[in-house]
């Protein structure tokens, strides 16, 4: 499938501002089964922008902007190629093993209830794949219309209790019960094409199985991600796969909008 994207943020400050530095997650990479056709990230003001690749494989951009800045609209727009591949992830970029991907962070500590609800969700199950998707359902049932939102920080066990979530929230908890079960998992930013209007980056969880490799969940959706998702970022959490993260030297308050549009154009094959 051919996915357009056309991804635009927003910042208004308050007083101007001395100096920006942001990193951007912004760039999907090419695997096996996405391959990106034309991708530009740009910005409306005098910037610096520098491509590299961060500690889990994941294109990056540093913007360096110096003041005085009163507002900054960075500007994303590109096509990918997708397959269907059940969620299997190949020919991704691995700097890290496995094992990594069981570390618990602030974000997606487990709590008192998701180690339960994930062992309970997990009973009966044939092996870790059984295991995973039977989890996958179960989150999808418990939170079935968590919106794609702007990231609220809530951890994992937090959002679990309150009831109400987010799509990251969800991935959050997905990542957490795995753990829970020995289960390496880590948290995916990217995007997903339908009839939903966007308002974020949709989010969602990979995990390892032994002899298959990483596979992703969308307990938003209940399914394994298909060819209508754009795979951009990796991360131990929502933290660590932002789309934007940075620092601004200078005073006053900050307002930030996302307008978001993914669109498919067909299919190419």
């Amino acid at each position: 499938m051919r996915i357009a994207v056309d991804h635009h943020t927003r910042y208004r400050f308050s007083r101007p501002q001395d100096r920006i530095v942001q990193l951007l997650r912004l760039t999907p990479g090419d695997t096996q089964d996405q391959t990106v056709v034309s991708w530009m990230v740009s910005v409306d003001c005098d910037a610096r922008l520098r491509d590299a690749v961060d500690g889990f494989g994941n294109a990056v951009t540093m913007l360096y902007a110096d003041g005085p800045i009163q507002a900054l609209d960075i500007h994303v727009t590109g096509e990918i190629l997708t397959t269907d591949t059940h969620g299997v992830i190949r020919g991704s970029a691995e700097p890290l093993p496995p094992l990594v991907y069981l570390r618990e962070t602030p974000r997606t500590a487990a709590g008192d209830g998701l180690p339960d609800f994930a062992a309970e969700s997990a009973s009966g199950a044939n092996d870790r794949l059984d295991m995973l998707h039977r989890l996958n359902r179960a989150l999808h049932q418990r939170f079935p219309c968590a919106p794609d939102a702007p990231d609220t920080g809530a951890p994992a066990a937090e959002a679990f209790a309150a009831g109400s979530a987010t799509s990251r929230d969800v991935a959050q908890m997905f990542i957490a019960a795995a753990r829970s079960l020995d289960i390496p998992a880590r948290y995916v930013s990217g995007y997903r094409s339908d009839s939903v209007a966007h308002c974020a980056p949709h989010a969602w969880a990979e995990g390892y199985v032994e002899g298959i490799g990483w596979v992703g969940f969308d307990p938003v959706a209940g399914v394994s991600p298909d060819e209508r998702y754009v795979r951009v970022a990796i991360g131990l959490d929502a933290a660590g796969a932002a789309a934007v993260a940075g620092t601004r030297i200078g005073h006053g308050q900050e307002q930030m909008d996302v307008d978001l549009h993914v669109e498919q154009l067909g299919t190419d094959g």
